[in-house]
């Protein structure tokens, strides 16, 4: 199926706790059948990993190329950290070991960037210039920057040291569920993050993702920014179309 339409693509979205994947209509910016999702196994090491990858692969009967996300910073598809993932993945090339063992061609990108190339190209920064930051906040605060459209990569603003340790563990949206904080309260950590990261970088518009982003209305009024801030549009498919579109661009 991977040959018959060429805007047609597989991403695939690895986290901690699931893998997921979707064809991805490239040229609309949206999937076009229901994502196919597999529980990350468990210690998440790098063969057990790509076995679920080829099972995602071989679900569709894909035989083209595939863009899959991952939680680490990459370099020519080596991850030079793990973030819920297996330490082991720390030094391995996670492109050549997927490609190995599905025989397809992988691109493999930052999650966070993944999803601020999605959001960017089809979403709340589409035709947006200057300097834009988009921020996921989850079980930690995922980030992407761009300027004039091009992504400046692997910048991981989440780990920035705040309040005395990584600022994700300050404003990420799992601090907000374990403190049992109110919106209010979180909003304004949320915030005060926010005025740290206008101050080192000076973005012309802040895109919020992750799930909380459907409920900004309860939080957005706590923040003074000089940056419109806008929430995502692309929701939870961001990373899979993002990854789709960059093995497309790269294809």
């Amino acid at each position: 199926m991977g040959k018959k339409d060429a805007n047609i693509v597989l991403g695939i979205d690895i986290g901690g706790s699931g893998i997921k994947g979707a064809l991805v209509d490239v040229e609309a910016g949206e999937l076009v059948e229901d994502r196919y999702r597999i529980p990350t196994p468990q210690p998440s090491k790098p063969k057990k990993v790509a076995k679920v990858v080829k099972q995602i692969t071989d679900h569709f009967s894909w035989d083209g190329p595939v863009g899959a996300t991952f939680p680490a910073i990459l370099r020519d598809g080596v991850a030079y950290s793990a973030a819920n993932v297996h330490k082991k993945w720390v030094g391995t090339d996670g492109r050549t070991l997927f490609e190995e063992r599905t025989g397809l061609r992988f691109e493999l990108i930052n999650d966070a960037d993944a999803a601020g190339i999605a959001e960017m190209t089809y979403g709340a920064g589409k035709g947006r210039k200057g300097t834009v930051l988009m921020l996921t906040l989850g079980t930690g605060i995922g980030s992407a920057l761009f300027y004039d459209g091009v992504l400046v990569p692997n910048t991981e603003l989440g780990h920035l040291i705040f309040k005395g340790s990584d600022a994700e563990h300050y404003a990420a949206e799992s601090v907000r569920d374990d403190k049992d904080l109110s919106w209010k309260k979180w909003g304004k950590r949320v915030g005060r993050y926010l005025d740290h990261v206008e101050f080192l970088f000076s973005p012309d518009l802040i895109i919020i993702g992750g799930g909380v982003s459907k409920k900004h209305e309860k939080y957005f009024r706590y923040f003074d920014t000089e940056a419109q801030v806008v929430p995502a549009e692309m929701l939870n498919e961001a990373g899979i179309i993002g990854a789709a579109l960059v093995a497309h661009r790269n294809g």
